[in-house]
């Protein structure tokens, strides 16, 4: 995406969590200026500019900076709170630029018409680009304690669905894609049946691929 209408003016990050924090880096690399607004106090470092409070208090809000901003990125991991910032900030200001977080691609239409000029999903953005990478790798890490890897569908989950297999209740593990002979399927529907001699890409952290492995099999 592209921030446009630079005035110099901080972009206002609605988040704090992993996901804000590194936007906000990124932004700054670029030489772009950011003010995160945070309701847990002690999450953003004091090196990164921050104000503490609710994203939904307008005072809060002016504080950050929103009625100047070019552009304010939502970034929470709750779909139905960015819904909900999405329509606030683009009444508050209908000229601003709105970029957001979607945990859930089912969420990114409802997100656009919320108001959200760009939107990204977890579930998609990116995605094409990890599991290429796993061409090459079994293993890739996409962020501080979180990695994407690929394994056969296990015997045991093989008739089983995505919902039945227990694999997230289980493990911690979720099914990111499966991927056959020739396709690649990303973000599968829960009643997707898991078929012998197919691919999973999953993503979870260290302990929850551990614990993936320990109770399907081990993977190739």
């Amino acid at each position: 995406y592209i921030i446009y209408n630079m005035s110099g003016k901080p972009v206002v990050v609605l988040g704090g969590g992993r996901v804000g924090r590194a936007t906000s880096r990124a932004l700054e690399v670029r030489g772009i200026r950011s003010c995160i607004v945070e309701q847990v106090a002690g999450r953003v470092p004091e090196s990164m500019e921050c104000v503490n409070g609710n994203a939904a208090d307008l005072e809060i809000l002016k504080q950050a900076g929103l009625m100047d901003a070019p552009t304010v990125l939502i970034t929470t991991h709750d779909d139905s709170l960015n819904i909900y910032l999405t329509i606030y900030c683009r009444r508050l200001r209908p000229d601003i630029q709105i970029i957001c977080r979607a945990t859930l691609e089912r969420h990114t239409k409802t997100l656009h018409r919320a108001g959200a000029d760009f939107v990204f999903s977890y579930a998609s953005m990116g995605a094409t680009n990890m599991f290429n990478s796993m061409k090459r790798s079994r293993i890739v890490t996409i962020t501080e304690g979180l990695e994407v890897f690929r394994t056969e569908v296990p015997s045991v989950l093989g008739g089983k669905t995505i919902m039945t297999s227990g694999v997230r209740e289980t493990t911690g593990c979720t099914i990111a894609a499966v991927r056959g002979d020739r396709e690649l399927e990303i973000n599968p529907p829960a009643d997707r049946v898991l078929e012998a001699g197919r691919e999973l890409i999953l993503v979870g952290d260290v302990e929850s691929e551990q614990r993936f492995l320990e109770r399907f099999g081990e993977a190739r």
